[in-house]
């Protein structure tokens, strides 16, 4: 597989690159992760699983040509600021989405992937990309890293995953990054009622209510158990489904 990285190549290689080749975007948020972790999570992370997963690709013949985007280290958050966050509107993000994949086409490109670290981005992500292929002629994918398993590992918790600031998230930082997470780890203390964007009343609705984020005091659910050897075992099910997902969107675009 040729990986490239848009920041290290001319603009005659960008545009050699762009001819067949896959432009990679990672999108991530700076906010609040409880007391434990860092701003940046959701960006330090979908970066690491982008990571493996290229090097999933990197040991198969005839892998998919990709360009590597700088990740995009904002995101929409406004949920977080009664603590910390830089956050973009819903308005500001997409617009910057639609800029990013304009300027890609522009300079060639005919096939975009957005992976996204942050759920507060992925509606936004993914209107983004239907409105996008409207008025272009390109494919475009987009996909948030958690939901890509390769589903050959039993290490996940689904009652808390994604979640934040949780035992999931804390459980991949203390894989990829543990310097980053401040231990011990808290445990959480439990709130009641449940939060309702976490627990809705009834199967598909979504709920948000007023002051939810504060009364759990800025996380999911309870990361105290949190543990660096399922979290790498999450982060490699994760690229391998990424890996899968790349592969795939190209056999599809050609």
């Amino acid at each position: 597989m040729s990986q490239s990285r848009l920041t290290e190549l001319t603009w005659r290689e960008v545009r050699r690159a762009g001819e067949q080749g896959i432009a990679l975007l990672p999108i991530g948020s700076q906010e609040q992760h409880a007391r434990h972790l860092p701003m940046g999570t959701d960006t330090l992370l979908v970066e690491e699983v982008l990571d493996r997963a290229l090097a999933v690709l990197d040991q198969e013949p005839s892998a998919p040509e990709v360009v590597r985007l700088p990740a995009l280290p904002f995101g929409h958050s406004p949920h977080h600021l009664f603590a910390a966050a830089v956050s973009l509107s819903a308005a500001t993000l997409g617009a910057v989405l639609d800029d990013v994949l304009d300027s890609l086409v522009t300079s060639g490109y005919r096939r975009v992937m957005v992976v996204n670290g942050h759920g507060g981005n992925d509606e936004i992500m993914r209107l983004a990309v239907k409105r996008f292929a409207l008025r272009a002629r390109v494919t475009v994918a987009a996909c948030s890293y958690w939901t890509l398993t390769a589903g050959e590992d039993e290490a996940g918790r689904p009652d808390v995953t994604p979640g934040h600031a949780g035992w999931f998230e804390t459980s991949l930082m203390l894989a990829a990054r543990p310097e980053l997470v401040r231990t011990p780890v808290p445990a959480r203390t439990p709130v009641e009622p449940p939060p309702l964007f976490d627990h809705p009343p009834h199967p598909g609705l979504t709920v948000e209510r007023h002051g939810e984020w504060e009364r759990v005091d800025g996380s999911t659910d309870d990361a105290s158990g949190a543990d660096a050897d399922r979290g790498g075992r999450l982060l490699d099910d994760r690229a391998r489904g990424l890996a899968r997902a790349i592969r795939a969107f190209d056999a599809a675009s050609r």
